[in-house]
């Protein structure tokens, strides 16, 4: 779920998270899977591949699990082939969404999340009918208490291509161009400095508000998609009430 501070949605959903533990798992396989099957095994010479990683590494996600999904990826192990799709549409209120999913079967994902949004009042649209109100950015996200030095970690940061550092109470929120990404997150590393989040991202560029029953029900279609098996991702441009 992308909204306007990534932790506090990392807050926000952390019990919901937590109840949903073993897809979230599914998840993050499926996804180190197409990586390794994209560009081989070595997260050291593939960037999608150690993305997934950090994400597996912050969930917890068991190590022998991981070492499956890599494995299912190389052809080592017996798995299904995945498609990577995007749906973009409006749910109610005209806010906009960007889903990005993996499928083994187109079909089945885009009937359902068209079910999803006509249950809520919303519509599909055509690809890049909605995309061009985001931007893709890199974020990484520390909470405060890992950062020893703030005027080390603003150097680290400015000097190696993040556009943007921002306080958002508890944590810092560090975006940056997705071709600066890469580099930034070995240096990050490099300085034993390990993100909460580290990921390539949508971000709204601008807001729509939202409150009462409008709230409830695009609450209630991320909800929705986010439980798919087959959605990664759920990105829109509402500014829910906390």
């Amino acid at each position: 779920m992308a909204g306007h501070s990534k932790w506090k949605n990392i807050q926000h959903r952390k019990g919901a998270q937590d109840a949903k533990r073993g897809k979230m798992f599914t998840k993050i396989a499926t996804e180190i899977t197409v990586a390794a099957r994209l560009a081989g095994g070595d997260a050291d010479t593939n960037p999608r591949l150690r993305t997934a990683l950090i994400k597996a590494r912050s969930a917890n996600m068991p190590k022998d699990n991981i070492e499956r999904a890599i494995k299912k990826g190389l052809g080592n192990l017996e798995g299904v082939n995945y498609s990577e799709k995007v749906y973009e549409g409006y749910g109610p209120g005209g806010v906009a969404f960007v889903v990005e999913c993996l499928t083994d079967n187109v079909n089945r994902t885009v009937g359902d999340v068209r079910t999803m949004f006509n249950r809520a009042g919303g519509n599909l649209g055509t690809d890049g009918s909605v995309a061009w109100q985001f931007h893709t950015k890199g974020i990484f996200v520390f909470e405060k208490s890992k950062i020893k030095s703030q005027d080390q970690f603003f150097e680290t940061a400015l000097e190696h291509g993040a556009g943007d550092v921002e306080d958002t109470g508890e944590a810092w929120e560090v975006t940056c161009g997705i071709d600066a990404f890469p580099g930034l997150r070995d240096v990050f590393e490099k300085a034993g400095l390990l993100a909460d989040v580290a990921e390539i991202t949508r971000i709204p560029e601008n807001q729509t508000r939202v409150d009462g029953k409008q709230a409830e029900a695009i609450q209630k279609l991320v909800d929705g998609l986010e439980d798919n098996d087959d959605v990664q991702n759920v990105y829109h441009n509402a500014e829910l009430p906390e």
